[in-house]
């Protein structure tokens, strides 16, 4: 009787520490979006033409090692970030000013500047996770939906969302672009990035602590100024005090806490080196683009960037939508779409090969999704000697199916090295089609949001 007793009391006593420990693990700050007339897919499609017209006024840095870095750092810390999953990308703009920012559906840019000033990883780790918080909190289309029901509640209830939605709300209130209200948060708003990327920072492994160590540092360093980070993202009271009960919440500091890396020390030191960004950029048309030559090319030597405007292609089994300043081309079974001097003798150097794959099935009535995507990558490199892996494959969904993206170098027609990725998807018919997406490495960012968006249009009849 006392051993039945004695095991009843132990189960009770351990279920009384599990509970506990279970209630402080939860004791994090439960934040939630705030009033959104738009869905999570509109979100990515508001900040992919926001992130469109941002880049034709900023400078994009190019460099391979340091935008790898950024990106990796960036989507390591979005799989530790609550709520819905969206297709996270992470860029470095070339500016010496300590700043940041995120557009809906995660774009997320970091200036060059912001990665300088860091003393270690966990600090500009701090920065990506802020920025990631405002993502998660859907915090730009709140500040349009804001605006919008302000402005004509009357319309929204009457149906306005349907088709163009985001394309007509945004118009209404002053277009995509730097400064549209994407941008535009509130304190309360920063303060909750501040508690969301103290709670992605814990569950990464890093010290919270390290974004108010950031955010106090450059507060220091502008002795009595606004630094810009803090005119685009009003300074919250309580920052730190905040940032330190939450950490208390998440049961404290870690016992172990990741701060540096050599990577970013490397990357910082990479930075450091580079010249200054130029001044103005380089002369441009009134649509942004830069002056271009007869040969369709501007005087940069590249063709004029992808247009922001799309055209349909459709044939008996899929169809997709393309910039409108590409042209076909069709050859043999190979269709070419590319702007006005997108080759180079004969040899594509901008735009995007599409075309079906006969893949060895093996006896069997349908190939398989990695199957299809080694013979294709094999066959590549078997007629492109240089062609290399730099990204490894990525599952994601083109035309409902499930597909692939892997990104790969190769010498550039125009000259030095392009970057290639390669979306391979097999259609419900069993057909095996592949898109190529092609731009010289210096280029490459410009083109990556228009061969993003052509598979994002991609539907099987």
């Amino acid at each position: 009787m006392f051993s039945k007793h004695l095991t009843l009391w132990t189960i009770l006593g351990l279920t009384f520490v599990i509970a506990v420990a279970a209630y402080g693990a939860d004791n994090r700050t439960k934040l939630k979006p705030g009033v959104n007339i738009f869905s999570p897919k509109q979100d990515i499609e508001m900040g992919r033409q926001s992130a469109r017209e941002a880049e034709r006024q900023l400078q994009i840095l190019n460099d391979q090692q340091a935008t790898s870095y950024i990106d990796s750092l960036g989507r390591q810390l979005a799989s530790n970030a609550p709520g819905e999953k969206y297709p996270y990308q992470f860029k470095i703009v070339n500016d010496t000013a300590i700043n940041a920012f995120a557009l809906p559906g995660g774009f997320v840019y970091v200036n060059r500047g912001a990665i300088e000033a860091a003393d270690n990883e966990a600090q500009i780790a701090g920065v990506i996770a802020h920025e990631i918080g405002h993502v998660v909190l859907r915090h730009g289309t709140n500040q349009v939906s804001k605006a919008y029901l302000a402005k004509a509640p009357l319309a929204i209830v009457g149906g306005v969302l349907g088709g163009n939605a985001a394309g007509a709300v945004m118009g209404s209130l002053g277009g995509f672009g730097l400064n549209s209200l994407f941008l535009h948060y509130s304190r309360e708003a920063e303060t909750q990035a501040d508690l969301m990327g103290t709670q992605i920072l814990h569950d990464s492994g890093y010290d919270p602590k390290a974004m108010v160590d950031f955010f106090e540092k450059i507060q220091n360093a502008s002795k009595g100024s606004t630094a810009q980070f803090f005119s685009d993202h009003p300074n919250p009271e309580n920052r730190i005090s905040n940032v330190q009960k939450e950490i208390v919440k998440l049961n404290g500091a870690l016992p172990d806490p990741k701060t540096d890396s050599p990577e970013f020390q490397t990357v910082k030191d990479l930075l450091a080196g580079m010249p200054a960004p130029r001044k103005n950029g380089s002369p441009t048309t009134s649509n942004g683009r830069q002056p271009s030559d007869r040969t369709g090319r501007n005087r940069s030597g590249s063709p004029a960037p992808p247009s922001g405007g799309l055209t349909s292609y459709k044939s008996p089994d899929l169809q997709f939508r393309y910039p409108d300043n590409w042209h076909q081309d069709l050859q043999g079974g190979t269709t070419t779409f590319s702007p006005d001097g997108g080759s180079v003798n004969g040899s594509l150097a901008w735009g995007m090969v599409f075309s079906t794959f006969d893949a060895d099935k093996h006896g069997q009535a349908r190939i398989s999704l990695d199957d299809a995507a080694d013979q294709l990558l094999s066959d590549l490199q078997r007629t492109n000697a240089n062609m290399r892996v730099t990204r490894s494959r990525q599952r994601m969904q083109i035309g409902g199916q499930d597909g692939y993206l892997t990104e790969l170098s190769n010498t550039s027609p125009a000259g030095g090295r392009e970057t290639d990725r390669i979306y391979t998807v097999v259609a419900p018919n069993g057909q095996v089609y592949y898109f190529v997406g092609v731009a010289p490495q210096d280029d490459f960012d410009r083109y990556a949001l228009a061969f993003e968006d052509l598979i994002d249009t991609v539907r099987f009849k």
